[in-house]
């Protein structure tokens, strides 16, 4: 029999986070205002905690993981790499199929990593309140998980599609502590704005952001700072733990590098977790195939295009050099809420551009198939922004069978789909569209992005 779980002990754990920025062959290019100056540390400071900040910024390659963040991460951590012996059987593929599990965490997904680690230097910084957007409501979810622990106020604005969609969210969130409302709301000037304009929006991240973004800087009293479950360096950073522990695990069976590496990438978080250590090897010599998958209602990477631009709808965010729909992109309601936001990770978007990773865009029946593979043969129910990734590694996995190559495939489970029942339960009475960004919606938004500063596409040439 074959080897399913492959677990490693407690102290085996990762002491240190790993930091991409510090090997990128050609560096990302910074943040900047509107009028093209850089963004200094300051500039931040009514937005996130300074220690956070210092992370934000940091080239350092690797940074320690505090002892008291690690004795909340041994509840789940190390996390199972497991084999997926039966899709492999079912797809007659001689491809080995390995995949990190991430929905053993409390909240059942990846988020919970850096929620925890956030909320805990926020408490150290002695900020009392933290808001916060969520798409699909995991990262809110984790959030109001890891405030709870830190006696922190909490207070997540959702996305109003899945707000609607996901009730148990809302649920999960209020046992924690934490306050939910849909966004737009009428709670911020953001918020009212959108819904006098749009009554009938489905929302996007970008509102939800601007929304987030705003009621925290109104405090007079400098007690609430915001939190971002994505996108960022220090959140992408804080995720890396899942990719570090994979090394060592894929270590036990006797594979030094997979051949295909692949997660579900809406701002690049779980995906840049188990693929940046990955990267790291691939900037030094190894041949990976390094895939972020995203939804085809919100193609940023594949029908985008790399430039400077806002984080929100409303314009609070400094300008980012990102994989990008332009931010008053709306995409359509699909159920991977967590795949719905306009840009991607500047730091994902640079490895994009080096020709580091090779982007793919999964529509939703094409997704929501997958998930009813994996179910029906590997047993679990995963969540839909995952089924966008396991869409992407039947695909591989099909083409090595076909081409008659024994590949290692590595992926990020990135969530258990409990709470998504709803989605499935549409894709099985045959009441589910593929839901592909049309290309004049994508037109028009690219067309009011300024482009000043402009981000021009630098590149080494090796990959």
């Amino acid at each position: 029999m074959d080897q399913v779980k492959i677990n490693l002990e407690e102290h085996e754990i990762p002491k240190q986070w790993y930091n991409l920025a510090a090997d990128l062959p050609t560096p990302m290019l910074p943040p900047v205002l509107p009028d093209g100056t850089v963004l200094q540390p300051q500039m931040l400071e009514a937005v996130f905690p300074r220690n956070l900040i210092d992370q934000e910024m940091s080239r350092e390659r690797w940074i320690d993981i505090p002892e008291e963040i690690l004795d909340i991460l041994y509840r789940w951590r190390p996390a199972p790499l497991r084999r997926a012996v039966y899709l492999e059987r079912y797809l007659k593929t001689p491809a080995r199929i390995y995949y990190k599990d991430e929905s053993v965490s409390p909240s059942g997904s990846h988020k919970t990593n850096t929620s925890v680690a956030q909320a805990w230097y926020n408490k150290q910084f002695g900020i009392r309140r933290i808001t916060t957007e969520t798409g699909a409501g995991q990262w809110g979810t984790a959030l109001s998980f890891a405030c709870h622990l830190m006696g922190i106020e909490c207070k997540v604005y959702m996305v109003r599609v899945s707000f609607d969609q996901k009730p148990m969210r809302k649920t999960l969130m209020n046992l924690w502590g934490a306050q939910c409302v849909a966004s737009p709301s009428p709670d911020t000037h953001a918020g009212r704005a959108i819904l006098k304009e749009m009554p009938d929006t489905p929302g996007s991240l970008g509102i939800a952001i601007s929304e987030a973004i705003e009621d925290a800087v109104s405090d007079k009293s400098g007690r609430t700072r915001y939190a971002l479950g994505s996108v960022l360096n220090h959140v992408l950073l804080h995720q890396t733990v899942i990719g570090l522990e994979a090394k060592k695990q894929l270590a036990k069976v006797g594979i030094k590098t997979p051949d295909i590496v692949i997660g579900c990438a809406g701002g690049g978080s779980n995906f840049a977790g188990l693929a940046f250590p990955f990267t790291q090897d691939k900037i030094h010599g190894a041949k990976i195939d390094i895939i972020p998958v995203e939804s085809a209602a919100c193609p940023k990477m594949t029908r985008g295009e790399f430039a400077y631009d806002y984080g929100d709808v409303a314009g609070m965010t400094p300008l980012l050099p990102m994989h990008t729909l332009g931010h008053k992109f709306v995409p359509l309601p699909v159920h991977a809420g967590g795949l719905r936001y306009h840009g991607m990770a500047p730091l994902v978007s640079q490895a994009v551009v080096e020709g580091l990773m090779r982007p793919y865009a999964a529509n939703q029946v094409e997704s929501f198939e997958a998930a009813i593979t994996w179910a029906r043969t590997e047993g679990f129910v995963i969540a839909p922004e995952t089924s966008n990734a396991v869409a992407c590694v039947i695909k591989e996995a099909v083409k090595a069978r076909d081409e008659g190559k024994e590949k290692v495939i590595l992926f990020n489970l990135s969530g258990h789909g409990l709470l998504d029942l709803h989605g499935y339960e549409k894709y099985l009475s045959g009441n589910l569209e593929a839901s592909c960004a049309p290309d004049e919606e994508i037109r028009r938004s690219l067309a009011q992005i300024v482009r000043t500063p402009e981000a021009p596409l630098r590149r080494t040439g090796r990959w």
